[in-house]
């Protein structure tokens, strides 16, 4: 480890070690590869900066890869080099992925052989249950988690007499209608691309307690197949939503266009969005001044009844190939970021939530959700958690290469509202390719129980 940490001064570090008095213990560092970028990149580095400097035995080496498909791909290539980071972010969609590679020194593992006696019941359920083995095992930590809102902007609603924000997506056609009348040019933003998937397909699914995939979405077997095609709900939903874009409702907002959907709202131009909980502290500091905006649970469709969303974002797994040194200093780095009080920094400058239910309480004895910028941020909690105990579709999605499947999904959305291709034909369409790209996992798994 000294080797790799001198570097091209070792010499004369070497030199003044012998010849001056005991030189002060070196410091073990590790490197933490991460796939968030922007601003929530700048709030993992403060993080890591804080954990630096609140002890003097390790330094943690944050390094954004740029996404969270190249952070995966990244640490992939890096494994297979023998050049791995100490801990690698994955995100949600690369879970089963990483699970069944076994590359990874398991973190309930990891925080018994390093000394540390934690709680794994406190985690909220529907974020363990996310990312824990059939027996409730944790093999990776929750970091920032979060699940997807309806963001609105009260002022415009008020031009339109409302004063809440739709609980259905009846109501909600109904608004964006009205704010168009109203003289609003883009009542809902939205994008279809692959990393949009998560809020117009799979959350809705969750919300009106339909599956995306057999198995339970994949928790019982490998041999889980696609089927929110046939899921009558998602396909009414995805024709209101083409109606509504080709009457100008909503509009799409990305890059390409030059403004996303969340500065599209930050702005005041656009007055609706489906974004995750992430984007809040963002938004808070980014809002056109004077704008009173605020969240709201996704609606439901129809009749159906709520059901809890899911938990997106991503976690933190430790790679194997590494020495005790480097492990005792990642057990740490977790035991630091699970402090209440660590939560509540978090929560403050990203909009993430909290983990676990101490540091959710934490925050509301701090008062944290009664006052702007932060209040409605519990309501992602109260998403998540909308589903009666028990409720096994409340885990969330885990299939192999989601992050693939997601990419064919984003592709039939793009040819129904780029080239009105037919709704249906187009999702079939869709879930026959995700399906191929399940049975190729399926086959490089062959005879792989599920943990």
């Amino acid at each position: 480890m000294q080797a790799k940490l001198l570097g091209a001064v070792g010499a004369l570090l070497a030199t003044a070690f012998l010849a001056g008095p005991a030189a002060a213990a070196e410091k073990t560092k590790i490197d933490f590869w991460f796939g968030n970028s922007g601003d929530i990149a700048k709030r993992v580095q403060e993080q890591c900066d804080r954990f630096n400097q609140s002890q003097a035995d390790y330094e943690v080496v944050c390094t954004s890869q740029g996404s969270y498909d190249a952070s995966l791909q990244n640490t992939i290539a890096a494994f297979r080099a023998g050049k791995q980071p100490t801990i690698a972010q994955v995100s949600d969609a690369g879970t089963l992925d990483i699970m069944l590679s076994g590359a990874y020194y398991p973190a309930n593992k990891l925080m018994a052989d390093m000394g540390y006696t934690v709680d794994w019941n406190d985690y909220f359920s529907g974020i363990a249950g996310y990312y824990a083995t059939s027996k409730g095992e944790m093999y990776s930590f929750p970091f920032n988690s979060s699940t997807a809102l309806l963001y609105w902007n009260k002022d415009a609603f008020a031009k339109i007499g409302k004063d809440h924000a739709p609980a259905t997506w009846k109501e909600a056609g109904e608004d964006f209608k009205a704010l168009k009348d109203a003289g609003y040019a883009c009542p809902l933003a939205f994008d279809i691309s692959s990393n949009e998937v998560w809020q117009y397909v799979e959350q809705f699914e969750a919300v009106n307690g339909e599956p995306i995939a057999t198995k339970k979405n994949g928790f019982e077997g490998l041999d889980a197949e696609l089927v929110f095609n046939k899921n009558p709900l998602l396909v009414s939903y995805i024709k209101d939503l083409k109606s509504w874009y080709d009457n100008k409702l909503a509009v799409i907002k990305n890059k390409a266009v030059g403004q996303t959907f969340v500065e599209a709202f930050a702005a005041g131009d656009c007055q609706v969005i489906l974004t995750s909980v992430g984007d809040h502290g963002n938004i808070g500091r980014t809002a056109k001044q004077g704008m009173n905006w605020g969240v709201a649970m996704l609606p439901t469709y129809g009749d159906a009844t709520r059901h809890s969303s899911y938990v997106g974002g991503a976690s933190l797994w430790v790679l194997k190939g590494h020495s005790d040194a480097e492990y005792k200093a990642a057990a740490a780095f977790f035991n630091f970021i699970a402090k209440p009080e660590e939560a509540l920094t978090w929560s403050t400058v990203t909009g993430y939530i909290p983990v676990r239910n101490s540091g959710f309480e934490y925050l509301k004895k701090q008062g944290f959700y009664d006052k702007a910028p932060y209040a409605g941020r519990e309501l992602a909690i109260q998403s998540l958690t909308a589903s009666p105990a028990g409720d096994a579709a409340a885990k969330g999605i885990r299939l192999g290469g989601l992050l693939q499947v997601r990419t064919e999904i984003a592709n039939g959305l793009q040819a129904i509202f780029v080239n009105n291709a037919d709704v249906q034909a187009s999702l079939d369409s869709a879930a026959e390719r995700g399906n191929q790209l399940l049975r190729r996992f399926q086959q490089t798994y062959k005879n792989v129980q599920l943990p």
